[in-house]
């Protein structure tokens, strides 16, 4: 039995009434849609709050394709019913490869009226703990109290912009995230600082978009095979089996056995997060006839200084070359920080334990704050790279119902 709240009731200006829930979920993109859906599964009380696919909508480019395969794309239900397949056949579609951002966005909302049809776009504004359960305060006033809450907050809290441009004023730089469309830079200079997908894709857009374009990358860019999981030899099959983030036996270990990283000693993680878990900047090779040729590339160079100027943005790079833009755009990535999570008050903070700004967290996704659970990129610290990617939805979701589902049990 599915059970859902709708909490679009209006507060009464002199008191304001609590809502009780058995698991509040911060935040509906694939990985809080996905968490969401098992809950239901299991008959819980679930409220989950936050704009659908909201930093997909309007935090990445129009006209991006995405690097991973449709197939390892799929958001997660207890019944496997809602997969990308499920959504190609009701549309009457071919998978395209690769696959556009729309589709992807689309399917993600179909998804979402499907499985967790009674979303609440109103944003949470801070969640405290409260003996053995948690107040939830929405933006609007509006209060409700939870056994668990689960945070699935969207990449763009933890938007990385080096320090090197924080003198920079507003119309000077930007991180590549806040871009929804890019016509507002036809005609001028820009500078894309970064070497991966995303600042690659966001070079050839611009350029698309009649700016003039240039790209500064710490190392030589790393362009992947562009070649069909399914059209691979058979010695290639073997050698680098399928996998949801990319062929290979390291990649199919985290996807088949997603709970062993968090079992690691700290000191392994760490060094296979600098390893073969650091996934390095790469763009794939469908990308590359868009920006070689179209892009003024600066392979191997860094930004020593950047100064803003009344002929523009001026930037010193490591290769002694100088360059004059408009603006300077961040493809500079994400790091977790919770202090940077605006719903997380001050006192909370201080009593859940992180390593290098990131919570530690149990087998279950669980904080050492009971109760608490964090999914997503939130959680690639405590349980590896895998959960970088759509394609970690399913074990996150599995894992975190089950736990939560006992919870709400002993909590009762």
């Amino acid at each position: 039995m599915l059970v859902s709240v709708s909490l679009n009731m209006q507060a009464p200006q002199e008191s304001v009434p609590i809502t009780y829930v058995d698991v509040v979920i911060v935040g509906a993109g694939p990985y809080g849609l996905s968490t969401a859906a098992h809950l239901l599964g299991k008959g819980l009380k679930v409220a989950i709050f936050g704009k659908p696919l909201n930093l997909w909508r309007e935090n990445m480019p129009q006209g991006m394709f995405l690097r991973s395969y449709w197939w390892a794309t799929n958001l997660s239900d207890p019944d496997k019913k809602y997969s990308f397949e499920r959504y190609f056949e009701s549309h009457n579609m071919e998978a395209p490869d690769p696959l556009p951002l729309e589709i992807f966005v689309d399917y993600g909302l179909w998804f979402q009226k499907q499985c967790v049809p009674d979303v609440d776009e109103t944003y949470v504004q801070n969640v405290t703990k409260n003996g053995r359960y948690f107040d939830v305060t929405l933006v609007d006033g509006r209060v409700v109290r939870a056994s668990a809450v689960v945070m699935a907050p969207g990449l763009q809290y933890y938007a990385y912009s080096p320090s090197l441009y924080a003198h920079l004023s507003a119309d000077a730089v930007s991180h590549a995230s806040i871009h929804h469309t890019y016509e507002q830079f036809a005609g001028k200079r820009v500078i894309v600082i970064g070497g991966g997908q995303y600042a690659l894709e966001s070079a050839a857009l611009l350029h698309e978009h009649g700016a003039r374009v240039d790209l500064a990358s710490r190392h030589p860019i790393h362009w992947l095979v562009s070649e069909t999981v399914e059209g691979r030899s058979w010695f290639k099959r073997i050698r680098y089996p399928k996998a949801g983030i990319a062929p290979g036996w390291f990649n199919w270990s985290l996807e088949n056995l997603p709970y062993g990283f968090q079992r690691l000693p700290r000191r392994a993680k760490d060094r296979l997060m600098r390893g073969r878990g650091r996934y390095g900047p790469a763009g794939a090779g469908w990308l590359k006839p868009r920006v070689v040729g179209s892009v003024t590339l600066h392979e191997s160079a860094h930004v020593q200084r950047v100064e803003e100027t009344d002929a523009g943005v001026v930037l010193q790079l490591s290769d002694h070359t100088s360059v004059t833009v408009d603006h300077v755009m961040l493809a500079t990535g994400y790091r977790v920080d919770l202090k940077r999570l605006p719903m997380l008050p001050a006192d909370l903070l201080s009593k859940i334990v992180t390593y290098q700004d990131t919570p530690v967290l149990k087998n279950s996704f669980e904080s050492n704050i009971s109760g608490l659970y964090f999914v997503g990129i939130s959680s690639v610290s405590s349980f590896g790279p895998f959960y970088r990617f759509v394609v970690g939805t399913e074990a996150t979701a599995r894992r975190v119902a089950g736990a939560i589902a006992q919870h709400v049990a002993h909590i009762r």
